[in-house]
């Protein structure tokens, strides 16, 4: 079986919002009205133009892509994938969190970093 990695997509140099849903869409090989549901239901949330138009960036694509793998590769359900996204996210916070309170220690034992 093949290992696949959950990787949340995190706020950088690619979270600049750029496409349109059709672009998106045909990016990532499904239809419009799917990634309107995935904003319905709390699973991805476009920026929006001044005129109200969803734009995704780069992470938001990745993002779906991952989502996508689940589903189609490993046969998870939305639910399923909902609850793996989630638990990933506060995995990562953990992550970020354990190396600040490393940073914290080495500052107080006067250690240099």
């Amino acid at each position: 079986m093949t290992e696949y990695s959950v990787e949340w997509h995190r706020v950088n140099e690619d979270s600049e919002p750029r496409y349109v849903i059709s672009v998106a869409a045909r990016m990532l090989g499904i239809q419009s009205h799917t990634l309107r549901y995935y904003e319905r239901i709390g699973i991805i949330e476009p920026s929006r133009s001044r005129g109200n138009i969803r734009l995704y960036s780069e992470s938001d694509i990745a993002y779906v892509r991952q989502l996508k793998k689940l589903m189609d590769d490993l046969g998870v359900n939305l639910a399923g994938v909902e609850i793996i996204l989630r638990m990933a996210k506060s995995m990562d916070n953990m992550q970020r969190r354990i190396e600040a309170l490393e940073t914290d220690i080495k500052q107080l034992r006067g250690e240099a970093s």
